[in-house]
């Protein structure tokens, strides 16, 4: 039995985030939506060109370019969304507020209505949608977001891991989480063999050793911002885009650092 394709679809539109159709011989698995309208649309139509039909979606993790796309994707479907339970609370408590933040970002490429999860899922906790379609999920806990989850597609030796990582962009830190993501980032390098790929939420895929340099970027960008004099507000923010840009140049995902900065300062206490 050959291992199942697994399709790519970067949202077309705003910024680039990802979808995965995972195509098994009778069935397709959505892994993540992306966050708008056109790009929701754009995995659906990918789908549809593959004349399989839609069994299950699945969420990585609970920021709203991971979620927010399932009820355009699966529109006028009965398919089951499935979540780690931590990363269902995660947007069952945060989505208004969210809504009220994106929403007005989007206009009408932000769905009016999201479609949560509703298949509560525990970390290790396997899933079967057919011989060629098995999926084991996998709980990272509080790294990129609240709660980060993942799923490893059995006998493939590939994982859909989210934001665990991003591909040479700049990555979003206002959840604040930096300890709790290095070491989860620590655990997956460490439970993930060498010849298997990483399939991320921004970004081309990447292997195993890849982590190690979103855990340096990590580092360069706490310090980054622990160092900076916040006495003195725009200055220490010049400070840090600086020490950031130095160490990754410029790319399409750079207003997520600058989203951080405040956040964190805040969360961290540096400003006096």
């Amino acid at each position: 039995m050959s291992a199942p394709k697994i399709h790519r679809i970067e949202q077309p539109i705003a910024f680039p985030v990802n979808a995965y159709v995972v195509e098994g011989r009778d069935a397709l698995v959505i892994v993540d939506a992306t966050i708008s309208v056109t790009g929701a649309r754009a995995v659906r139509a990918k789908a549809e060109a593959l004349g399989k039909p839609i069994v299950a979606g699945l969420v990585t993790h609970p920021h709203p370019d991971h979620y927010a796309g399932f009820s355009v994707l699966l529109a006028g479907l009965t398919v089951p969304v499935f979540a780690l339970q931590e990363v269902i609370d995660v947007i069952a408590r945060d989505d208004a507020a969210k809504n009220e933040i994106v929403g007005p970002m989007f206009g009408v490429e932000w769905p009016a209505t999201r479609r949560f999860p509703d298949r509560a899922l525990r970390d290790g906790e396997e899933l079967e949608f057919g011989p060629d379609l098995q999926f084991k999920a996998i709980a990272f806990g509080p790294a990129e977001s609240a709660f980060d989850g993942g799923f490893a597609l059995q006998g493939a030796k590939a994982a859909f891991v989210g934001d665990l990582a991003y591909g040479l962009m700049h990555a979003y830190l206002a959840d604040g989480h930096v300890a709790t993501w290095h070491a989860a980032i620590a655990r997956a390098r460490a439970a993930t063999p060498e010849d298997h790929i990483l399939y991320i939420g921004h970004g081309g895929p990447v292997t195993p050793p890849f982590l190690e340099w979103q855990a340096q970027y990590l580092t360069v960008a706490e310090a980054a911002i622990r160092g900076a004099d916040w006495s003195n507000p725009a200055a220490a923010l010049e400070s840090v885009m600086t020490r950031l840009k130095a160490f990754l140049p410029a790319g399409p995902l750079d207003f997520l650092l600058q989203l951080s900065i405040d956040p964190l300062v805040e969360k961290w206490r540096l400003r006096h």
